[in-house]
């Protein structure tokens, strides 16, 4: 999660001077870089629910990531080669994530 946070920031960074880039890279650097802070949460869980819930918040944050991280590639403002690894990556870590509550609230009954 570390390493996908600081990706985001340097993206961010090298987003372009405009309005619209202004925007979007706020939003994308609240999201983006949220699942890092949560992720100490979930690792904290104090019960499985604890970790569920913590796990689900991760996960809602990397999905909108992702469209924030759409609509910059969309946008044009990033070149496509540097935004389909970002986006790959967090494609990769909504699965983990998804899988993972998925197999804890398994767990949890």
């Amino acid at each position: 999660m570390l390493e996908f946070s600081a990706r985001i920031v340097r993206l961010v960074d090298s987003l372009p001077n405009t309005r619209a880039a202004n925007h979007l890279g706020g939003q994308l650097l609240h999201c983006g870089t949220s699942p890092y802070g949560n992720h100490g949460e979930v690792e904290a869980a104090e019960s499985r629910k604890d970790f569920v819930h913590k796990s689900k918040v991760c996960l809602k944050e990397l999905k909108e990531t992702r469209r924030w991280l759409g609509l910059i590639a969309k946008s044009s403002m990033i070149p496509a080669p540097k935004m389909s690894a970002i986006l790959n990556e967090a494609e990769e870590l909504i699965k983990i994530f998804f899988s993972s509550v998925r197999t804890a609230e398994r767990n949890v009954k």
